[in-house]
């Protein structure tokens, strides 16, 4: 997330917002966000909000993410928005949803959802 420049803006236990701000190296062709870069902070922010509820001595990997791409993705930054759905004790499921905002105002622009593992940091 640093090489993209993307910053947590908002933790909370189930729930993370990850912030990536508008640069020409995040656009494709039509200079919107490249689908690349809203995957990446959505999968992102599904695994810090699944790993706001893990135990401490665990790890959190991705195990499947589908994303739908709604409208292109355009603006001042992109925000992705990771929900946990359901906290299993190996298995979590999370929503995931990235908005365009451009002067404060937030479009969807992207909505998924996320299966991620709980590993213990011995499995590793």
């Amino acid at each position: 997330m640093g090489h993209l420049g993307a910053r947590i803006d908002h933790i909370a236990p189930g729930r993370v917002h990850i912030v990536l701000p508008g640069r020409p190296e995040m656009t494709q062709q039509h200079g919107y966000f490249h689908a690349g870069a809203t995957s990446a902070i959505a999968d992102s922010a599904g695994g810090y909000a699944a790993f706001t509820l893990f135990p401490e001595d665990t790890s959190v990997l991705t195990v499947e993410y589908k994303i739908n791409l709604l409208a292109p993705a355009a603006g001042d930054h992109i925000e992705a928005v990771g929900t946990v759905l359901k906290s299993g004790r190996t298995l979590t499921v999370c929503n995931l949803e990235v908005f365009g905002v451009q002067d404060g105002r937030k479009t969807l622009v992207a909505t998924g959802q996320q299966t991620l593992i709980c590993v213990r940091r011995s499995e590793r």
